[in-house]
């Protein structure tokens, strides 16, 4: 049976941290979906259809990466798709309650849906340079 998880997000624009996340949970999984979603509460600076261009350009080489744009539940997408893991990013320890609430809700709605965090490493690096820098000094 083939491992599938979705990486959902508005992905606008895309960043280096998306990329990294994706590429990483592609080595995981068999099948990526990364499910593109539409934030009404905020301003776009593209459109779906750009994202999802702008997306498959930049993982053309991870072959079990899948683009596709998603709306309404995102535990109803990943049942859709037979997920059984839902992959969010993490740039710091305060998005981890936002996280932790959204992942109880949908442990609510499916209990066979994990979420895996993955850290982004670029913001990580940058928070050990200013702490290195921040030791320095005291």
């Amino acid at each position: 049976m083939s491992k599938v998880a979705v990486c959902p997000g508005s992905f606008d624009p895309i960043t280096n941290g998306h990329l990294d996340i994706i590429t990483r949970a592609a080595k995981v999984f068999d099948v990526l979906y990364v499910a593109i979603l539409n934030n009404s509460s905020k301003k776009s600076l593209f459109d779906v259809a750009e994202r999802i261009f702008l997306m498959e350009q930049v993982t053309k080489h991870l072959p079990n990466v899948h683009i596709e744009s998603a709306s309404g539940l995102l535990v109803d997408y990943a049942k859709e798709k037979e997920a059984s893991v839902i992959v969010r990013g993490l740039r710091a320890v305060s998005d981890f309650e936002y996280e932790m609430q959204i992942t109880s809700m949908n442990r609510v709605l499916d209990d066979h849906i994990e979420t895996f965090f993955y850290y982004d490493k670029l913001a990580v690096f940058i928070f050990e340079l200013k702490y290195c820098e921040r030791s320095r000094t005291v």
